[in-house]
């Protein structure tokens, strides 16, 4: 019975996506992003079709017009709605608008959406076409120090589209994806949507470029319609309607695997930088050459960092030491000094690659390899330890396709979300295995998850009136079983 109406219901969704292909809207739904306590940056994609089936090109097709969005502080028909300008979807911006919101109020909840108004060039009629409700909460921020705090973001990474719909795995992990997972998108993202964090933190490899390896992307046509069939399946279009994100790149989402700078293959590191920032609301079109690494405060305790691990990278393969870098020397002085200054109970940094691993010692493009940038690595560490930050400060990662919970021996722990789908999971590289970059095991490891699966990390701020935060860390896999806690308090 439950596969009939699961069958019937899929045919449902196509009969209504057939009966709207002719329509333009928004396929690709709404991003909003860089929120704080006071604003955001709103995204949307003027598309030729409202529907989310893919055209004979195997993308969505843009359409060009003119998009408003309208926000209020809540769903009640008396709200007053205030309206920003009106915005042109143009071709050379992949027919995206985006805009900063200012002067929001803190911890408050806020609905949204886009109108959009397309004329008919032949007739000279203009049709209108407004957009459903989207829904924000901006962060708590410091007007909420002396009050209860109940605050969540989930964080994912390594997303890959091809293997989710070929079905074929990228590594050792189980191909679950049905019919209806692919026609909808990746389960994870319905796991998600019920448990409405406050926040997403997408940690690299949000696209995979170089996907299949035998017909990679390497045109502006490619790699945006990478980015078109990624954002237009229903269960993203649904989660990230209703949740704000916070986004980094790395390297599938940059160029190609283990990209760095040197390589002169396309597409190019320039492209790879601007299609990030255009694809994505982490800048405005107006500041093109904005840092993408940014601090957050989201509560008196509570600060994250998001490092940028590709733009100002040393080649992968100079010889490791003190002038080979990840970050950069401008990034690694703002990084440090920005944890020095911070009053903040709990540090968090955002980092798409790992620093305390275990990784296999074969690789060379993060700060655990021996022949990559192992140098940087633990000499931040040291730095950790000699100014007293080293159990402050926690490292959130992506990158690795597996989850776990790590340990340097000078005690820097570390987390990593492993990947958002099952397809794309891989059993990773514990402690003490030969071949890793800790063949002596001297890294401890609280957990790594018993077997591949897709899922997620959850960071849970918690904190009473008058009283100090309490920080929870939880996997859990796709379809939201938990697989292991981790409790901080002050």
């Amino acid at each position: 019975m439950y596969g009939f109406a699961t069958s019937l219901c899929w045919l449902c969704l196509l009969v209504v996506q057939t009966q709207s292909l002719s329509s333009p809207g928004f396929a690709q739904g709404y991003l909003a992003g860089e929120v704080t306590a006071d604003s955001i940056i709103l995204q949307t994609r003027l598309t030729a079709s409202s529907g989310y089936q893919l055209n004979s090109q195997g993308d969505i097709e843009g359409r060009a017009g003119k998009v408003q969005f309208e926000w209020k502080t809540d769903d009640s028909l008396a709200s007053e709605v205030a309206t920003g300008p009106w915005h042109s979807a143009e071709e050379g911006n992949d027919f995206i608008v985006k805009q900063e919101v200012r002067g929001l109020l803190p911890a408050q909840r806020y609905a949204y959406r886009c109108r959009a108004k397309i004329s008919d060039t032949s007739t000279g009629k203009v049709d209108e076409i407004v957009g459903p409700w989207g829904h924000f909460r901006t962060l708590p921020g410091s007007a909420t120090t002396n009050e209860t705090v109940n605050w969540e973001f989930c964080m994912g990474s390594c997303m890959n589209y091809y293997a989710f719909q070929s079905g074929k795995a990228n590594g050792n992990g189980p191909v679950t994806a049905t019919r209806e997972d692919k026609e909808l998108g990746y389960p994870v993202f319905k796991t998600l949507a019920e448990r409405a964090p406050d926040l997403f933190v997408g940690t690299g490899d949000i696209v995979y470029y170089d996907f299949p390896y035998s017909n990679p992307a390497t045109t502006l046509p490619e790699l945006r319609r990478k980015w078109h069939e990624q954002f237009r399946l229903p269960r993203l279009v649904k989660f990230f309607r209703e949740t704000p994100a916070y986004w980094s790149k790395d390297d599938h989402d940059f160029r190609f695997d283990d990209a760095d700078l040197a390589a002169k293959k396309a597409p190019t590191s320039q492209t790879g930088k601007q299609l990030f920032r255009q694809q994505l609301p982490v800048t405005l079109f107006e500041t093109p050459n904005r840092p993408t690494y940014r601090t957050i405060r989201v509560h008196p305790d509570l600060q994250l960092w998001f490092l940028e691990n590709r733009d100002f990278r040393s080649p992968n393969r100079m010889q490791d030491g003190p002038e080979k870098s990840i970050w950069g020397s401008e990034q690694k002085a703002w990084l440090k000094a920005g944890l020095k200054q911070s009053n903040a109970t709990w540090k968090l940094i955002i980092s798409p690659t790992p620093m305390v691993g275990p990784d296999r010692a074969s690789k060379r493009d993060n700060h655990t390899n021996p022949q990559g940038f192992l140098h940087e690595g633990q000499a931040f560490i040291d730095w950790l330890v000699e100014e007293g930050l080293v159990h402050q400060v926690k490292i959130l990662c992506g990158d690795r396709h597996w989850q776990y919970h790590s340990v340097h021996p000078k005690g820097l722990e570390e987390f990593c979300c492993g990947a958002l789908n099952d397809e794309n999971s891989i059993a990773g590289t514990k402690p003490g295995t030969k071949g890793s970059t800790d063949p002596d095991g001297l890294i401890q490891q609280p957990y790594h998850y018993p077997k591949p699966t897709g899922g997620f990390l959850s960071v849970h701020l918690e904190r009473g009136t008058n009283s100090r935060g309490v920080l929870t860390f939880t996997f859990f896999d796709d379809q939201g079983v938990e697989g292991y806690q981790k409790v901080y308090s002050p």
